[in-house]
């Protein structure tokens, strides 16, 4: 992938990993009866937010965003454990339960839309070639 190719995906893939976390909280306040309003669901995704900043920068992930195993997957691990550090030092849950659905809810979104994102690529790459 190009540096042009890779600076036009920085951004929108930042912006599909923010809304991956928020719809994560937004989903597990709304399974709790808890509020789902915007300042709810902060409330509960900030510490993961830290967690996927600071992931972002230790996988160096603007260097190949779209990459499922390259990028997704060192996001999502560092969203989870820092996340989760982070709740931990402020008081907030980490019951065992929480922390398997939070890996398995956000492996499937941080990594899912790479995936889903990769495969709809190839497809349209051989599409091209065959034209």
């Amino acid at each position: 992938m190009s540096s042009e190719q890779t600076s036009r995906t920085v951004f929108p893939a930042i912006v599909a990993d923010l809304c991956c976390v928020m719809l994560f909280a937004a989903i597990g306040r709304s399974s709790h009866g808890e509020d789902v309003s915007p300042a709810g669901v902060f409330i509960t995704a900030w510490p993961f937010l830290v967690g996927l900043a600071v992931a972002w920068i230790a996988a160096l992930a603007w260097r190949a965003p779209l990459r499922p195993l390259r990028s997704g997957v060192p996001i999502w691990i560092g969203t989870v454990a820092l996340g989760m550090l982070v709740r931990w030092a402020t008081g907030a849950g980490t019951a065992l339960a929480f922390v398997i659905v939070a890996t398995v809810a956000l492996g499937v979104l941080l990594v899912g839309w790479r995936g889903i994102g990769r495969g709809v690529a190839a497809i349209r790459a051989r599409r091209a070639a065959r034209a």
